[in-house]
């Protein structure tokens, strides 16, 4: 006999439940933020991994090779931030310096134009060492707190890879033992379409980060700023947090070029750089290398940005694109969650087939000549 309850109670439940996920994510966040980040990565080494093992390589030793090949590249870029930093702390003499005169400078103006008498400028610049002072002790603890974090991380994440690699197949199993045995075929297919999702949101931003990080440092280049390349690469790395990742990334050579130089057009010229690059991205490379294969639409990667940021921090933003675009996988499979799919799609996907033709121009002329001889054998 089958018990109808009201709706109201129904979504009582399901905000009630809601509420106790919220609460469970932020309790064990230092063991479920590894962990995905454990299980996005495992995704992304799966197809190299699989290689390996065609070509006779035992598991262990596939998987171990796969995660050494990432350690070394994260560790190569960690290597040349950390040396970039370190030189681009020996400016700070010249940035007192130039702050000094770019303060006399404001006061001469404010004088000559609103009559404003210029005030003790030792005073003004002590205050703002004492500013800097306080900023650096406390940004000093955030990144000893944060560096521990990240040493903690680096070390259980590359075992949760290893881990989830080498006992992939009796995970699959395990969740074959929830579904009969005629829907395991959609439920393997689900799994692909999770796999090839993840792999094509992190490929994709590994290509979009690389091409971002020479277009940052060539303009910066051009307007002969210092460290062009660490500010390049530092700003194209933030780019894994969405639509405001670069701008955050901006700030730092705008100023930077500001406190050095004294000349505020120059700032401006970085800041200019980096709206083409942000333009750039936001509406050919993204679209192009990462769009195609993580369809959500804006609105709801901001929501997700968002509340990802609320529950996990820093960490919660950078997992929330990849988070949703499976969530969107599954809510397709299961036909009561469907609507919910429909919801974060992108509109481009939901239009006829004749937009997405023009939409995907550049991969039909990418694959031309393959499809030439195709159509050639058909006839």
């Amino acid at each position: 006999m089958e018990i109808k309850l009201p709706k109201y109670f129904k979504y009582t439940i399901i905000l009630l439940g809601i509420i106790l996920l919220v609460w469970f994510l932020q309790t064990f966040k230092s063991v479920l933020a590894p962990l995905t980040f454990g299980l996005l990565f495992a995704l992304l080494l799966l197809p190299l991994t699989r290689d390996m093992e065609r070509f006779r390589f035992p598991r262990p030793l596939a998987i171990l090779c796969s995660i050494i090949i990432v350690v070394i590249v994260v560790g190569l870029v960690l290597w040349f931030l950390s040396m970039q930093l370190v030189s681009l702390t020996s400016e700070l003499d010249t940035i007192g310096q130039n702050v000094d005169t770019l303060i006399a400078g404001i006061q001469e103006f404010l004088f000559q134009k609103f009559g404003i008498a210029p005030s003790n400028r030792s005073d003004l610049i002590q205050n703002a060492i004492g500013s800097i002072q306080s900023i650096s002790t406390t940004f000093l603890g955030s990144t000893i707190s944060m560096t521990t974090g990240v040493l903690a991380a680096l070390t259980v994440v590359p075992i949760y890879v290893f881990c989830m690699l080498y006992y992939r197949d009796h995970l699959q199993e395990f969740m074959f033992k929830f579904v009969s045995k005629d829907r395991r075929g959609s439920m393997k297919q689900t799994l692909s379409n999770i796999q090839q999702v993840a792999q094509g949101y992190i490929s994709g931003l590994m290509i979009v980060i690389i091409i971002v990080s020479l277009l940052n440092s060539a303009g910066l280049l051009l307007l002969n700023v210092k460290y062009a390349i660490f500010f390049g690469v530092f700003a194209s790395i933030l780019t894994i947090i969405p639509y405001i990742g670069i701008l955050i990334g901006a700030m730092l050579p705008a100023l930077f070029t500001l406190a050095t130089t004294g000349r505020l057009l120059d700032a401006l010229l970085v800041v200019a750089v980096f709206v083409v690059v942000q333009f750039l991205e936001g509406n050919f490379i993204t679209p192009f290398v990462v769009g195609s294969k993580v369809s959500i639409n804006p609105f709801a990667a901001i929501v997700a940005l968002l509340v990802g940021g609320e529950i996990w921090g820093a960490a919660g933003m950078i997992i929330s694109i990849p988070m949703i675009a499976i969530f969107k996988v599954i809510f397709d499979a299961y036909p009561p969650l469907s609507p919910f799919g429909f919801l974060l799609a992108d509109v481009e996907d939901v239009k006829p087939k004749k937009h997405k033709k023009v939409k995907n121009w550049f991969t039909e002329i990418w694959n031309g000549l393959g499809r030439g001889k195709k159509k050639d054998d058909v006839e």
